[in-house]
């Protein structure tokens, strides 16, 4: 086990406490510098930019609470019940619980009648109103793209109020369209922000939604100089130490994501935040599959499942509890592992079906299609009630789910020429969309799939094509370098045979014994130095 795992499981399991200090009471110099004016009484003020600092770093519960002592301080101070709103939305890449929904829309009624003592307040509280009309009827993504135009407006209403400038630039990567590699959106909140660091280095907001906005395998070497700001800016928050790994892992600096993560899930952990835990945990497990570290993957999923804390009705805890165990069995290729996965009960369909998916395709590729295409049979129940949701971003990540494993059925019944046919068209498919923010990665890319098959079907120089194409739009991945590697090496190119096999031990030095494939790197590269 690495010094770096070690000491986040020893810490969780013993108790350590080394949290920062309670909500109120962290430093404000430990979460960066915020100031929203705010037409309220001098000390409701100074809480109301603590409770910024707060949410900014999205650690809702404690913006949540400071809001709410904003009003204790002053009473008719109407855009306290603007920040407690903001707050219950959480993570805005995701929808919130209908629960907080409800709440939301209360608060920002309340605040309506209390009334606030400006004008650019009471357009605070209209433009978040869009993200609340009607939430009963029209779905998250809807209500986000009008909420992007409500603070469209106000960026333009307020061209000098920099926090209006900084919620809109989140709003277009939010309200952005997963499909559009011209990333228009992020650009343009990226410059919006890009600008607003030169004149505020120390908040937190800047340095966290530029990380979010460059979060793409096209801008990710980009959001560097922000991932290594941000969790300076704002140690005693949990989220600012995991965001840096966001960039970390497009550009497959697994020590790097590690190191971030270990001290997120510390921090996340003395502060009961059980979805951030979780959160920084399930990065922690796949960037440890990146090195061929097993055993330490393992015992952070052991970890994991006695953490609680979060909610079954909010993504990042539950999603992160189905996706660990999951990729541990796929990165490996345990195959009778994943098909054995249990499912853990959630009332989320897209968290379910990171399992199903797991079993489908383990139960495939162990020969058993019966048992699959009733996991495939599922995936698409799933997907149809995601789409009745209106969830367009993650039936369709179901249903590619569905077309991956459906192939390798295909593959199992020796329908060879169907099964390749079917994988590169759900390759093309998750190539046309992106990842979410909530997970580090797919199980396994698509693409490494298709090279896999590719691979075992003889069909060594297209494999490579495959293999080559995953590690563009994803670094670094410990599999998609072994694959290049066996078929560089099948179609006789021997250089680029011996630059993959010694990218697997650049990467995998300091792998577990029981990699076979990186044993292998070491034996061929023995054999031509």
């Amino acid at each position: 086990m690495t010094k770096s795992s070690f000491v986040l499981v020893a810490m969780l399991a013993t108790g350590v406490s080394l949290a920062p200090p309670a909500f109120g009471q962290a430093g404000d110099e430990k979460l960066g510098k915020v100031h929203f004016e705010a037409s309220c009484t001098p000390d409701a003020q100074k809480l109301f930019d603590r409770g910024m600092l707060y949410q900014h770093s999205f650690w809702y519960r404690g913006s949540q609470s400071v809001f709410e002592d904003v009003l204790k301080a002053d009473p008719a101070c109407g855009i306290a019940y603007w920040g407690i709103a903001l707050s219950l939305l959480w993570n805005p890449h995701s929808p919130p619980p209908a629960k907080n929904l409800a709440e939301g829309a209360a608060a920002l009624t309340k605040g309506k009648s209390v009334g606030a003592n400006t004008q650019r307040e009471r357009d605070y509280l209209d433009a978040l109103s869009a993200m609340y009309a009607d939430y009963d009827k029209v779905d998250h993504r809807t209500r986000m793209q009008a909420y992007a135009k409500a603070m469209e407006q106000m960026a333009q209403r307020y061209p000098n109020d920099d926090e209006a400038q900084i919620f809109y630039a989140l709003a277009l990567n939010t309200s952005a369209s997963p499909a559009d590699k011209t990333y228009a959106n992020q650009l343009r909140g990226a410059a919006i922000l890009e600008e607003i660091a030169k004149r505020q280095p120390q908040h937190p907001g800047v340095t966290h939604y530029l990380i979010h906005l460059y979060d793409s395998p096209a801008l990710a070497e980009k959001g560097l100089d922000a991932a290594r700001r941000y969790s300076q800016i704002a140690p005693a928050a949990a989220h600012a130490q995991h965001m840096p790994s966001h960039v970390f892992t497009r550009v497959g600096y697994w020590k790097d994501s590690i190191a971030s993560n270990v001290e997120s899930a510390r921090v996340a952990a003395q502060g009961k935040e059980g979805h951030d835990q979780l959160h920084a945990m399930d990065y922690l497990v796949y960037a440890n599959l990146q090195l061929g570290q097993d055993k330490n993957a393992s015992a952070v999923i052991d970890e994991m499942n006695r953490v609680t804390g979060f909610t079954e009705t909010s993504l990042a805890g539950p999603y992160a509890l189905a996706a660990s165990p999951a990729r541990y069995a796929v990165e490996r290729g345990d195959w009778k592992a994943a098909a054995d996965l249990h499912i853990r009960p959630s009332p989320l369909a897209n968290v379910q079906a990171i399992t199903h998916f797991a079993r489908a395709l383990g139960a495939a590729r162990s020969g058993d299609t019966a048992a699959a295409n009733a996991d495939i049979a599922k995936l698409a129940e799933l997907r149809d009630k995601l789409r009745e949701a209106k969830d367009a971003y993650w039936s369709e990540q179901v249903d590619i789910q569905r077309q991956v494993a459906t192939a390798w059925v295909l593959y199992a019944e020796g329908k060879h020429d169907d099964a390749l046919k079917a994988m590169s068209a759900a390759a093309d498919a998750e190539d046309r969309t992106d990842k979410h923010p909530v997970t580090p990665g797919v199980l396994k890319p698509a693409r490494e799939l298709y090279g896999v098959m590719l691979l075992e079907r003889g069909m060594a120089k297209e494999a490579l094509v495959a293999f080559e194409a995953t590690l563009k739009k994803e670094p670094n991945r410990l599999g998609a370098y072994v694959g290049a590697a066996k078929a560089a090496e099948k179609v006789g190119d021997s250089a680029r045979a011996r630059e993959y096999f010694g990218k697997v031990i650049t990467i995998a030095d300091g792998a577990d014994k029981t990699r076979t494939e990186v044993n292998d790197a070491r034996a061929f590269l023995a054999k031509r130095p």
